[in-house]
């Protein structure tokens, strides 16, 4: 796959997809949002796929819009073309990938750069790390998800704190607060990734998508509903091969071997 503003990578069921604009601090303009749907959605349809990793550089993930293409828009603009491209092009396919993405943030996440990092599964982070919503310093507000998967990950008083003052989470209160899953060293980021997403590339496929349908079910749904979704969901797992395999193997102590059907 060849890419103007990403660099997409397959190795041993791992797709590592990182962008690519060092010049503009991986600002998402209207090209890489685009590629970058267009590598999501190529990845899910490559069976030899099972996750996906997306990653920026050691200083910065993604600094967030590129304001050279939002200054001078007017309301009419943004809402005839349904600017940010990245609510169109990239949230359509991170929000219709049935593969797990990590989101693997090394240095500045902000703005856009935030959004696009919490749209994905989860987050591993650098000890570098920096989160933020900041549009408030340019007049404006989140457009992508800042007050919305935001609010969810950390909760209302720390999503009004960073939307409303533009203030910054380091990686240590960014874990505390439930927005990433584990934070490693800056030199160690890719690995760890790769080392996570490699895991869950070995794991049955069927149950790994099922597994994260129904994670997601249960932030939009009552707890009821959610408890009867997952029930559902485990018992159409015993269709599965690879559950058969599974339990076969745990009995007699050996590795399963999925096929991932």
């Amino acid at each position: 796959m060849g890419f103007e503003t990403i660099k997409v990578e397959l190795t041993q069921g791992v797709g590592v997809i990182t962008l690519n604009r060092p010049a503009a601090m991986n600002a998402l303009n209207v090209t890489l949002t685009r590629e970058l749907g267009e590598a999501i959605d190529a990845l899910e349809a490559d069976a030899s796929i099972g996750c996906i990793i997306l990653t920026g550089g050691e200083q910065v993930f993604a600094a967030g819009a590129d304001i050279k293409e939002m200054k001078g828009q007017s309301f009419a603009d943004l809402y005839s073309r349904d600017f940010p491209y990245i609510q169109r092009d990239c949230w359509r396919a991170i929000d219709d990938a049935r593969k797990p993405i990590i989101a693997a943030v090394a240095g500045f996440a902000l703005g856009g750069g935030c959004e696009l990092a919490m749209a994905c599964d989860f987050i591993i982070a650098a000890d570098t790390a920096k989160f933020g919503q900041p549009e408030i310093n340019i007049g404006t507000m989140p457009g992508a998800g800042g007050t919305q998967r935001l609010t969810r990950a950390v909760g209302k008083a720390k999503a009004m704190d960073m939307c409303l003052s533009g203030r910054m989470m380091d990686a240590a209160e960014a874990e505390r607060s439930g927005l990433v899953s584990q934070i490693v060293a800056a030199d160690a980021l890719v690995e760890a990734a790769f080392k996570t997403a490699r895991r869950i590339a070995a794991n049955s496929r069927p149950a790994v998508m099922m597994i994260k349908e129904s994670i997601r079910v249960a932030g939009n749904t009552h707890l009821n509903e959610g408890m009867r979704f997952e029930r559902h969901a485990f018992q159409s797992t015993f269709v599965f091969e690879d559950c058969k395999e599974g339990m076969d193997a745990f009995a007699e102590k050996r590795k399963p071997v999925f096929k991932h059907r």
